[in-house]
């Protein structure tokens, strides 16, 4: 339980992650099951800037350029690229998502997956 209480940010990423998972899993609807893989991103964020962060060190931010500062006092600032990275292409590739869901239930008039594979299989659902 020390490990638990010491890693809380981990394991609410990881709660958060199966949560997102699950929503993917189980809904049929297509809009749910994106809203899902966006919970599951944001849980992906979240354990890697939990990672990212050091406690008592600094943000990689030079103020003064005379005073010489080890890089040992700074937090790495790769893991906070990568989430801003990561961030931008969730935002793409949702709105991606969202306009081919508009697209199937323009065609499909539905968005139960279901119901879309019986359709483009020709069977009537």
């Amino acid at each position: 339980m020390n490990n638990f209480s010491a890693n809380y940010i981990e394991a609410a990423a990881i709660i958060v992650f199966g949560i997102g998972f699950a929503t993917l899993l189980l809904q049929k609807n297509l809009i749910k099951k994106i809203i899902g893989l966006n919970i599951m991103d944001t849980a992906i964020f979240l354990f890697l800037a939990a990672k990212g962060y050091i406690f008592n060190r600094k943000a990689p931010i030079i103020l003064n350029v005379n005073e010489i500062i080890h890089a040992e006092q700074y937090i790495n600032p790769i893991p906070t690229g990568l989430v801003l990275t990561g961030i931008v292409v969730s935002v793409s590739v949702t709105a991606f998502m969202l306009a081919l869901a508009l697209k199937l239930y323009e065609y499909y008039g539905t968005l139960d997956t279901d119901k879309i594979i019986l359709m483009a299989k020709g069977r009537d659902g």
